[in-house]
């Protein structure tokens, strides 16, 4: 999808496991922080790792698929939360990461490219397909990361 068709398929995929669809639009549209906070483990689950491991991961990921699935970046870029099948952070163990499933709330900006928000940003922002990363591919692209910062691999 291309243009503003991507962008409200997008908005629709990710508002369709709110309580309340049309209030989260509704808060995307008027609120000047520009973000919502949305239920993890229905369409997906998030994995949230330190960023100074998660953009070297997705240097990786992108190198091995055409487009990750959504990855967000919190403010201060501290973290960063990889958007990946429901179901997959009742399995993930990994030091130093957390896993938002069923359950939990994550905070999304609106999918917009260029919106000012709250300081949540997309980094790989959703395209409304429903494409999510593949959680081996992520694991794999950890590894390579955290192998390239400890200095064994380039």
């Amino acid at each position: 999808m291309t243009g503003s068709g991507a962008r409200g398929g997008a908005v629709e995929w990710l508002v369709s496991v709110a309580p309340d669809p049309g209030g989260c639009r509704w808060e995307w549209e008027r609120n000047p922080s520009g973000i919502a906070l949305l239920p993890a483990g229905r369409r997906w689950d998030v994995l949230i790792v330190p960023a100074a491991l998660g953009y070297p991961a997705l240097d990786v990921l992108s190198r091995l698929v055409d487009r990750p699935g959504p990855v967000l970046a919190d403010f201060g870029d501290a973290r960063m939360g990889f958007f990946v099948p429901p179901g997959t952070a009742a399995r993930w163990v990994g030091t130093g990461m957390r896993a938002a499933g069923r359950g939990t709330w994550i905070v999304v900006p609106h999918p917009c490219p260029g919106r000012v928000t709250g300081g949540t940003r997309w980094l790989v922002a959703p395209d409304g397909s429903g494409a999510l990363t593949d959680p081996v591919l992520l694991e794999l692209a950890l590894h390579e990361a955290a192998a390239q910062l400890a200095g064994g691999v380039r």
